[in-house]
């Protein structure tokens, strides 16, 4: 068969893994492959490579995607194009790795047989146990936590690192929890400001800095949000995120100096840690081998400990978010860490 490969959405430390495991699998199987380059805009203009042995030898190691993503181009109201386009290509199915949003697009439209890699380094698709490039912007942000622990103590500064994650906090707590951060703070339990304020006084007595990481989508108890908007510095707008939000708040409740630092896209754009590394490589040989054997229409998912396929339905549900009561919640608090 001649099966194309594409990556979708957000770009994820992993996604040249998928690319070179499924590649290299489908050749074994005697198959040809080609790359389709940009997601859905090379379907529409019919940019694609192929795919060769040379070609994807050793990119697992890096991050970003060979074939290059987007998610600026959609299917709606376009599917009639889309599969003209599509049929163009001559192949016989498909391979994406991509999130709820890609696949949705995908399934509206008859005739195109898939395979799907579930991706985004929130951790938050339902239907797999744990996504590639999660464990990577973890690692980026504890070791972030790690650098700035030692600028923090060295001036007596609180420093609050946001991290990404508008609605699910997995990148903020399993960061947090790596390097052991003073605070924890996460969309699926809101912030009292009151508790956060005793707690953050109670240090400041017993330790020169303090490092606090918050999700970029952490929410407030309703009592307490005028609070940390009272001030004209503080207001939410669309140019403040929570991070800066805090440590002017900090500074004005609590008198002690802070600083802010977003990381950002330092979380996609990290070479992929080991265990992201192995993920993809068994993700991209179950895909190959189910478009092999002409299984369409199932994801390679991570479930119990390993990769299996599952129905690719099974990704498209609501958002898999961090459980309020959660272990490592439990884990945290143990530890004396505020969240």
């Amino acid at each position: 068969m001649r099966i194309g490969i594409l990556t979708g959405g957000g770009d994820a430390p992993g996604l040249n893994g998928i690319i070179e495991a499924a590649t290299r699998t489908l050749l074994n199987l005697g198959h040809e492959v080609v790359g389709i380059q940009d997601g859905f805009e090379g379907i529409y203009s019919g940019n694609h490579v192929p795919l060769t042995l040379d070609t994807v030898r050793g990119r697992h190691a890096f991050a970003g995607t060979l074939l290059g993503t987007s998610s600026r181009s959609g299917t709606q109201g376009r599917e009639t194009e889309f599969k003209k386009a599509y049929d163009k290509l001559n192949i016989e199915g498909l391979i994406v790795a991509g999130g709820d949003g890609t696949f949705r697009c995908l399934q509206d439209i008859e005739g195109v047989r898939l395979i799907g890699v579930p991706k985004t380094i929130d951790n938050d698709l339902p239907g797999t146990d744990a996504t590639f490039g999660y464990d990577t912007a973890c690692s980026v942000v504890s070791e972030a936590i790690d650098d700035l622990r030692t600028t923090a103590s060295a001036h007596k500064r609180i420093i609050i690192i946001e991290t990404m994650g508008r609605t699910a906090g997995w990148i903020a707590l399993g960061g947090g929890m790596a390097s052991m951060a003073d605070a924890i703070l996460i969309p699926e339990r809101p912030l009292n400001l009151n508790k956060f304020r005793d707690f953050l006084k109670s240090k400041h007595s017993q330790q020169r800095g303090i490092i606090v990481v918050a999700s970029e989508g952490t929410t407030l108890e309703k009592d307490v949000q005028r609070e940390l908007d009272k001030s004209g510095a503080s207001v939410m707008v669309s140019d403040y995120g929570i991070g800066e939000r805090l440590a002017k708040w900090t500074e004005e409740e609590i008198h002690w100096e802070a600083r802010h630092v977003i990381l950002g896209h330092l979380q996609r754009s990290h070479p992929p840690s080991t265990t992201d590394r192995f993920l993809t490589t068994a993700m991209g040989i179950v895909a190959a081998r189910l478009a092999h054997k002409g299984e369409w229409g199932k994801a390679a998912a991570f479930k119990n400990g390993q990769v299996m396929p599952v129905p690719i339905e099974s990704l498209m549900g609501p958002a898999r978010n961090v459980d309020p009561e959660h272990r490592w919640v439990k884990m945290a608090q143990a530890l004396g860490i505020f969240i």
